[in-house]
């Protein structure tokens, strides 16, 4: 397959990176949006009302998947060093898709979680490393416009699926829709990332994100990185939105020694915590200020919509801010909404409230995804990302329990 793939990547037009990142983008509309919270919750009512399970069983399924996601991942960043994205996202999106597809024939509790857990746990865990890792492996200069388009068409994803859920399920039934999505996860998801994604541009022959480049200062470890295996007083060249003078890889030891890898999965765990708890508990809060259900909503809606609005604010800024400064400012946003939020008792201010929190989870979602290329390289960042990525979806776990 590879000879295969370097014939089709050396006589593609443009650069081939972009070929990846459609095959990204397609598992976004596809495998991975399935699986997620916003698909599963039209679905709660039909099969509710067939067969009397609560809502609680449907929560300790998306849980007990995101707990399996956080064994899962490590395994799966090793994978996408060694064999390359497309292995992992096909994989990954074979198990969604054959999970929803088995999912339209269950009957018993013990056949809805045999089935939803490990599709869910694909969701949160190889799929989300998979197609950010692909996505960074292809673009360093770009990187930024990269990733902020990657997370608008995952929003948007994320918008339209459980939509064209709803109209199945209203036409044909909830077997009828999840049978479909299946079907739609695998042709869409699974094919093409194994056909066409390649791990990284160097394996086919081609030089990483060739465009040219502007000689940049050069970066002291001790701005962000700490004294790792690279050597006290060693320098990190610029990579991603600074431009490319070099590149430094950290093996997985090596980022271990680092504080920016502490301190990254401790804002992953932290910021994602805050993002479930307070995204999970708004709409109740606001009806116990008085506020009518549908209003209520309003600002669930505009806290989703703020999040690929962040991204693209995000996106802007990183080609001129240091990231460690947009990290730091995305955390202070992300309080002052969620600060906003107790705080509101009125339809105006919770939107307004709702609005900067979620620009500050666009900014989590974007942001920690191009640090962890930016700091760590491309060599071994399957690995790093893998054991990371725990951290934020731990968070996402506890963070409803606790608020």
């Amino acid at each position: 397959m590879r000879d295969w793939q370097s014939r089709l990547a050396r006589s593609t037009p443009f650069y081939y990176g972009w070929v990846v990142f459609g095959a990204a983008v397609g598992v976004g509309y596809s495998s991975r949006a399935v699986m997620a919270v916003a698909t599963m919750s039209v679905f709660v009512v039909p099969m509710t009302q067939e067969f009397g399970w609560s809502r609680g069983f449907f929560s300790g399924a998306v849980s007990l998947g995101g707990l399996v996601a956080v064994v899962v991942s490590p395994w799966a960043g090793r994978v996408i060093d060694r064999l390359g994205s497309g292995v992992v996202i096909a994989a990954a999106s074979a198990v969604s898709g054959l999970g929803c597809f088995g999912l339209a024939f269950v009957g018993q509790p013990w056949a809805f979680y045999s089935l939803y857990v490990p599709a869910r746990a694909a969701f949160a865990g190889p799929l989300e490393l998979g197609t950010a890792t692909a996505i960074s492996n292809w673009f360093i200069r770009r990187r930024p416009l990269a990733l902020t388009l990657l997370m608008i068409f995952q929003g948007t994803g994320l918008a339209v699926l459980p939509l064209a859920a709803q109209f199945i399920i209203g036409g044909w039934g909830w077997r009828t829709s999840w049978a479909v999505l299946g079907i739609y996860g695998l042709v869409l998801g699974a094919v093409p990332a194994l056909l066409l994604i390649v791990r990284r541009p160097e394996d086919v022959g081609l030089a990483a994100d060739p465009e040219e480049r502007r000689e940049t200062p050069r970066i002291p470890v001790e701005a962000g990185l700490g004294e790792g295996a690279a050597g006290a007083g060693a320098v990190l060249e610029t990579v991603g939105r600074r431009g490319v003078a070099g590149e430094v890889n950290f093996t997985v030891a090596e980022a271990r020694r680092t504080r920016a890898f502490w301190l990254l999965a401790a804002f992953s765990a932290a910021g994602f915590m805050v993002q479930a708890g307070v995204s999970l508990h708004q709409v109740p809060h606001f009806i116990n200020q008085g506020m009518p259900a549908g209003a209520a909503a309003l600002t669930a809606g505009a806290f989703a919509i703020a999040q690929t609005l962040g991204g693209i604010i995000w996106g802007t800024l990183a080609p001129r801010v240091p990231l460690r400064f947009l990290l730091s400012a995305a955390g202070f946003t992300g309080a002052a909404g969620t600060i906003g939020i107790v705080a509101s008792a009125s339809l105006g201010w919770g939107i307004l409230a709702a609005l900067v929190l979620g620009v500050a989870v666009g900014g989590y979602h974007l942001l920690l995804r191009m640090a962890y290329a930016d700091y760590f390289g491309r060599q071994n960042l399957g690995s790093i990302r893998g054991l990371t990525i725990g951290a934020q979806i731990g968070g996402q776990v506890v963070g409803p329990v606790i608020a």
